[in-house]
């Protein structure tokens, strides 16, 4: 069965999903939304990179993109509600306006963004009432999900805890090296690299860590049945040794070159569930910090102490520059979930409430 999908968004994660829906052989594009006035009206293969026309032209109207009654939208703008707006400079509210204006009209979405719906109980109680009533009015289901927070850190740990007899503590790490990264916005404005060690950047402001990754402590909780007391926060910065320069700018000896935090649940007194971010400059940076799978620049690790205790490690070996497949990763995961949505019942999903989603059709 073919499904009819419309792209929202072409920035990082929204180009790649575009590229991925044209080439893929169960997927039909039907429009494209863009917000950059220099991408209205040029060809989505174009925008996509494929190299190939595709006669979808994008346009700068969702009414349009409506119009075509795709069964599926994929959205990737940025933008949610609450202190994330903070951490990541993203749009207040219109997320959430999009999402209930796609879904009311009876079309089904998968996002990127609103993070805090990887989880919908745990997130803010009045933006869900407004989702689940436009799912509810459109007879729609919406599914948000991603790479981190998405598979990593909620599907790949609970499949591994079903091999276990006993379950003392979970942890799940993205494990990077984020020197690469030409985005001074992000590395320097979100994570306040470059920065005094004392410095507060967006993402370390009380409650953002929580907001981000702690629908994934509460998805873990959940389905492993576990009650949890509370959910904490904490974070660890490391200085530069010397000055050097990556390509988002000049590091001063003295300022922030590492970071790392982790997002926790406390169930029965203790950390049982941890969501945790190492993230460096440099790979020769904090040695006593975690080092990257498989001596990779970056990758994800998976930890159950029990019995037995487990290790899951995943690393893309061919990446000079891990955020990159990590960008992709994400739009593959919203791509690739196009036919479990389309036919999942009306309301919000995560990926426990919908039929596995693989990569179906692209062994080739």
């Amino acid at each position: 069965m073919t499904y009819r999908v419309g792209q929202w968004a072409t920035g990082n994660v929204g180009r790649q999903a575009l590229r991925a829906i044209i080439e893929h052989p169960d997927l039909d594009l039907v429009g494209v939304v863009v917000s950059d006035p220099l991408k209205v009206g040029r060809d989505a293969g174009e925008l996509a990179g494929t190299g190939r026309r595709t006669g979808v032209r994008a346009t700068a109207d969702p009414a349009e993109l409506i119009a075509a009654r795709p069964d599926v939208i994929s959205y990737t703008a940025v933008g949610t509600s609450g202190r994330r707006e903070v951490a990541t400079g993203s749009r207040p509210g219109d997320a959430l306006d999009d999402l209930c204006r796609v879904l009311e009209a009876g079309v089904n979405v998968v996002s990127s963004a609103l993070i805090p719906l990887v989880h919908p109980p745990s997130a803010d109680p009045a933006a869900v009432r407004r989702l689940r009533a436009a799912c509810a009015l459109g007879e729609s289901s919406c599914l948000t999900t991603g790479l981190d927070p998405g598979l990593m850190n909620d599907v790949l740990p609970l499949v591994l805890s079903g091999v276990c007899l006993r379950i003392d503590a979970i942890r799940v790490s993205e494990i990077m090296c984020y020197g690469l990264w030409d985005k001074p916005e992000a590395i320097v404005g979100k994570f306040g690299f470059g920065r005094p060690l004392d410095h507060r950047p967006p993402i370390l402001l009380p409650g953002v860590l929580t907001l981000m990754w702690g629908p994934v402590v509460h998805l873990i909780a959940e389905r492993l049945d576990a009650p949890l007391d509370e959910v904490t926060e904490w974070y660890e910065p490391c200085p530069a040794p010397e000055t050097f320069r990556v390509p988002a700018g000049e590091i001063a000896k003295g300022t922030t070159a590492g970071l790392r935090f982790r997002v926790t649940g406390v169930v029965r007194g203790r950390p049982a569930i941890v969501v945790e971010h190492v993230t460096r400059l440099r790979e020769d940076l904090a040695p006593h910090w975690p080092a990257p799978p498989f001596g990779q620049a970056g990758g994800y690790r998976v930890e159950i102490d029990g019995e037995p205790p487990w290790r899951m490690d995943v690393a893309n070996p061919g990446a000079a520059d891990p955020t990159v497949p990590g960008t992709l990763a994400t739009a593959l995961r919203l791509v690739n979930a196009i036919p479990a949505v389309a036919e999942a019942p009306p309301g919000l999903h995560t990926p426990f409430t919908l039929p596995l989603f693989t990569g179906r059709h692209l062994l080739r």
